[in-house]
């Protein structure tokens, strides 16, 4: 098999894996390599399947996101998995190494954030003229440690999930994260950004029991220190 994804459960209704960085969640076009086309080629290949394979995605990570990603391997999984993010029941929790410790070291940061499509990336509201296009935002951070070059280790819970939400959030504290360019960071990071998905808890969709995921950051972290 050309690719063999890192899983961390399976059963019928379920696919938990540890995404790498550098590869989407779902691809753009038909063509372009994706955790979705990947692991159903993989699926496919294992099972023998004649027929297409089933994969919904409940969760997405960034390409340049690392950590634990959820798929739902049946129709009606996805759909009681959708209920659970849309109901916030779900909990995330990322770590993130910033370029400079926030102050304070532990709290809770809310904004309005809206899509600015001509630049291709995502802003704070920073003007009651654009108000109306903000969508609100808010995480809860704690502060982990620290790591080499002055870098600050950081666990963040997300209670809304707007599209790179803690990648702006951060930036906008004056705290981007490790080799996202994008918003302003000017250390570089080997792989992707310093960003991890690092542990999901959730209702599963049919057994109805609280289950929980968790993987540790990639060997690039190690540069800034042992985190774990």
């Amino acid at each position: 098999m050309s690719f063999s994804p890192q899983i961390l459960f399976e059963d019928n209704h379920l696919f938990v894996v540890a995404k790498p960085a550098g590869i989407a969640t779902m691809g753009e076009s038909a063509d372009q390599p994706s955790m979705v086309s990947e692991i159903k080629a993989f699926i496919k290949e294992r099972d023998q399947k004649p027929g297409n394979v089933y994969l919904g995605v409940v969760s997405r990570l960034d390409k340049r996101v690392s950590g634990v990603l959820l798929f739902a391997k049946t129709s009606k999984a996805a759909r009681r998995l959708n209920e659970q993010f849309r109901a916030r029941s779900t909990e995330k929790t990322y770590w993130s190494l910033v370029e400079r410790p926030l102050q304070p070291p532990e709290g809770t940061l809310s904004n309005l954030l809206w899509h600015d499509d001509a630049a291709y990336r995502v802003r704070v509201v920073d003007s009651d003229r654009r108000r109306h296009l903000g969508k609100e935002a808010t995480l809860l951070y704690r502060t982990l440690g620290s790591g080499a070059k002055g870098t600050s280790w950081l666990e963040i819970q997300l209670l809304t999930g707007r599209k790179h939400q803690i990648r702006v959030q951060l930036a906008h504290a004056g705290s981007p994260i490790v080799g996202d360019e994008k918003y302003g960071a000017k250390q570089p990071f080997a792989d992707g950004i310093a960003l991890h998905s690092h542990r999901l808890t959730m209702e599963h969709p049919v057994k109805k029991t609280r289950m929980t995921f968790q993987t540790p950051p990639p060997t690039s972290w190690k540069r800034f220190g042992n985190f774990s």
